[in-house]
């Protein structure tokens, strides 16, 4: 079993890398060509309490986030988000490169007293679960190295009462880049996630057919994400950027719709109904059917006749 050791401080990762100590405590831009990982970086994994972005070319090691690979197969960038558990694998896919590009690491208490500190907790691309690295054009990839830099040159120059918001500034705009890059990582896909889109149709047309779902319960985004082996957040950006809706909304309207058919083509009463769903309560069956269609099971029902 690997090691856990947990990283509390940005100089942490510092010693762990084989580099010299921050200039700055709480934010540090790491040349990644200079990064010396032990011998035995294999056995250990860690927990972090700061944010991290990569900007890596021939990187020489498998990257665990969590207990998924980030896939760095089209990608470039890399975020990962403070308190998650990180470990690394040899790669036999890069052999005799020398890796380059940077690591940009910031404590959340750089970000104290700023609206941005709640802000950047809303980037999706900083959880477990979107484990892609970003792809970028090579304008791009110029663009956010001076982005880097120009965050480094402020924390390196004598502070004063506007450096944290000169950094912030730098580096709100960074992630909103990263956000739009995202975004489009997703549509240029169009064809591959309408794809998705037709599986997702018939992953919970089968759910829904089963007849024990009153032991299983309803789909979670979670589960229906794993039947697709894609991530949940993914599942979620990606469903949204083709039809604006969620995951869970998707669920939400195939469980209307496999309703609306019982309540119009059977007898079953609705508490049977709910429960053949996957419903616990009728109640909460009832309270989502009405706030999807604006009507009652019953009253549903009764347009029928």
């Amino acid at each position: 079993m690997k090691e856990l050791k947990h990283f509390k401080k940005i100089s942490d990762y510092h010693n762990l890398a084989s580099i010299s100590a921050p200039e700055h405590p709480l934010i540090s831009l790491i040349d990644y060509s200079k990064v010396k990982y032990p011998s035995d970086i294999d056995n250990l994994k860690w927990r972090q309490d700061y944010y991290t972005i990569g900007l890596k070319r021939n990187v020489a090691h498998k990257f665990f986030y969590g207990q998924q690979e980030y896939d760095f197969d089209q990608g470039l960038m890399t975020f990962v988000a403070p308190n998650q558990v990180m470990s690394l694998g040899s790669n036999p896919n890069i052999k005799n490169s020398k890796p380059s590009g940077w690591l940009l690491l910031v404590h959340p208490d750089f970000l104290w007293n700023s609206p941005f500190a709640k802000q950047v907790k809303h980037y999706d691309f900083f959880g477990y679960n979107i484990n892609e690295a970003l792809f970028l054009s090579e304008k791009e990839e110029v663009m956010i190295t001076d982005l880097l830099n120009n965050i480094k040159r402020e924390y390196e120059s004598n502070i004063d009462k506007f450096s944290q918001k000169i950094v912030i500034s730098q580096l709100e705009l960074l992630l909103n880049y990263a956000e739009r890059f995202y975004e489009r990582q997703f549509i240029t896909r169009k064809i591959s996630n309408h794809q998705i889109l037709n599986k997702l149709e018939n992953v919970l047309s089968d759910y829904f057919k089963d007849e024990n779902l009153i032991e299983k319960g309803l789909p979670t985004v979670l589960w229906t994400a794993n039947r697709l082996n894609l991530s949940s957040n993914y599942l979620s950006s990606m469903l949204k950027s083709i039809t604006g809706q969620s995951t869970q909304q998707h669920i939400h309207n195939k469980l209307i719709e496999e309703a609306k058919d019982q309540l119009s083509t059977t007898l079953l009463s609705v508490s049977q109904i709910a429960y053949n769903l996957g419903f616990e309560h009728p109640t909460s069956f009832t309270k989502l059917f009405k706030n999807k269609t604006e009507m009652s099971p019953l009253e549903f029902r009764k347009s029928f006749n």
